[in-house]
């Protein structure tokens, strides 16, 4: 039986081992475990009810990385998505009076459009109507998307009113407890140890304990509570006119998130083959389209590829192992979520700063000399963490792609797909006004 898992997941191909791909994926769940609480909080701004969100953010990520990880085979773990569930909350439900359970029909819907598109072969066309040389520019402002991120979450980074950013209070107990953390990461990263941020993670997170930075305040709820959520969806209020243009946002920015994420993961894992495409790639899509269908119809937002797997892959993982282990251990957090909360941001900022730094270097493989590429590669890589959004800086840096071929006569030799989604990403700058 092992054997034929292993021939399965391509160990021997890919060099990898069952110890590597199950600590990647431990590592892969820890940073992106705060899901579980963040995204509850979020919706139940919108009058949704916490402990039900709680158990169907964990069942929604659960089903997409248990059938990304065994069925897509990738080192790639899903769950609600940042942001698209902020827009869903603040954005849709009460900026514009939408009833909850008419969003959440809006997301199924959007989810069922992604599985249509992607049966008919037109989300493989998507992603790969994109320059190959933006690419390794995603992966990079992904990067920087990332360490930015950790950056903030450590508070090393902080908003300030003249500025926009600066340098936060240092002696500030979290900031140097994530200093520590990030110290202590980066020289075991140094010297190879391939469970470095793992163990990073958790020593932070028992470091943090002891000196009482770690608060652990349980919120006991049951299984049974996600049917205050569960098939409350209401997809005829969805399909109302002025409804649908919410549908039509939830499958545009997901979409380029995802592809997004995809690329990013995909260019750290060398999973690219010699033609610069992924194996398998449809699975891919697919899974995100199903499990977005199964969030909604548990009662959560958009569920997305998530940009923390990278950590994972930087910890070995390449196999679909990691999103099982992560699929599980969401299974097991529907039952223990007090317990992953005790896992401070502190803990995990480190890992995502680090996991930052080492997709940089895919900015080596950029020709810095061809302004046509240099100049679109630069500004989806600075648009991505300076507007928060993967998918504003996919687009900028596709347009301005598309722009500067036309202005310099080479019209010719623009694929007509590009030409479409230039036009596309236009009309989204132009008139969706969303992040």
């Amino acid at each position: 039986m092992r054997r034929r898992l292993e021939k399965y997941f391509e160990f021997h191909r890919l060099g990898t081992n069952w110890r590597t791909e199950i600590l990647a994926g431990f590592t892969t769940f820890l940073t992106m475990a705060y899901i579980i609480f963040v995204n509850p909080s979020i919706l139940q701004d919108a009058g949704m009810p916490y402990t039900a969100v709680v158990a169907a953010t964990c069942l929604a990520s659960a089903v997409g990385s248990l059938l990304m990880g065994a069925w897509a085979r990738y080192p790639i773990a899903l769950a609600p998505g940042m942001g698209l569930n902020a827009y869903f909350a603040y954005a849709v439900v009460r900026g514009m009076n939408v009833p909850w359970e008419v969003a959440l029909g809006a997301v199924f819907l959007s989810g069922l459009l992604f599985l249509v598109l992607t049966f008919a072969g037109i989300r493989e066309l998507i992603l790969y109507s994109i320059p190959s040389e933006l690419y390794a520019a995603v992966a990079v402002g992904i990067g920087l998307f990332i360490a930015f991120i950790g950056l903030s979450n450590a508070g090393i980074v902080v908003s300030n009113p003249s500025t926009k950013v600066a340098l936060g209070d240092l002696r500030q107990p979290s900031s140097a407890l994530a200093l520590f953390g990030l110290l202590l990461t980066a020289a075991l990263m140094a010297r190879r140890v391939r469970a470095a941020i793992l163990i990073g993670i958790l020593a932070t997170t028992f470091a943090g304990a002891l000196v009482g930075l770690v608060r652990w305040e349980p919120r006991t709820y049951s299984w049974g509570e996600i049917t205050a959520t569960a098939f409350r969806l209401d997809i005829a209020g969805a399909l109302k006119p002025d409804v649908l243009e919410i549908v039509l946002v939830f499958l545009f920015v997901t979409l380029f998130d995802d592809i997004g994420t995809l690329v990013a993961v995909g260019k750290k894992a060398n999973l690219f083959d010699r033609e610069n495409r992924i194996p398998r790639v449809n699975r891919i899509l697919a899974v995100d389209a199903s499990a977005t269908m199964v969030g909604a119809l548990g009662g959560t937002s958009t569920v997305v590829s998530y940009i923390e797997s990278a950590a994972g892959v930087v910890a070995g993982g390449r196999t679909g192992i990691p999103a099982i282990v992560c699929g599980i251990l969401f299974v097991v957090a529907l039952f223990v979520a007090p317990l992953i909360g005790a896992i401070p941001s502190a803990a995990t900022a480190p890992a995502l700063i680090l996991v930052g730094s080492l997709m940089i270097s895919h900015a080596a493989e950029i020709d810095w000399l061809d302004a046509g590429v240099a100049i679109p590669a630069f500004l989806t890589m600075i648009t991505i963490p300076l507007t928060f959004s993967i998918a504003n800086g996919l687009a900028f840096g596709f347009t301005v792609h598309t722009l500067l071929r036309v202005l310099a006569g080479r019209w010719r030799s623009v694929p007509w797909l590009v030409y479409l989604m230039t036009a596309l990403f236009l009309a989204r700058f132009l008139f969706l006004h969303v992040a």
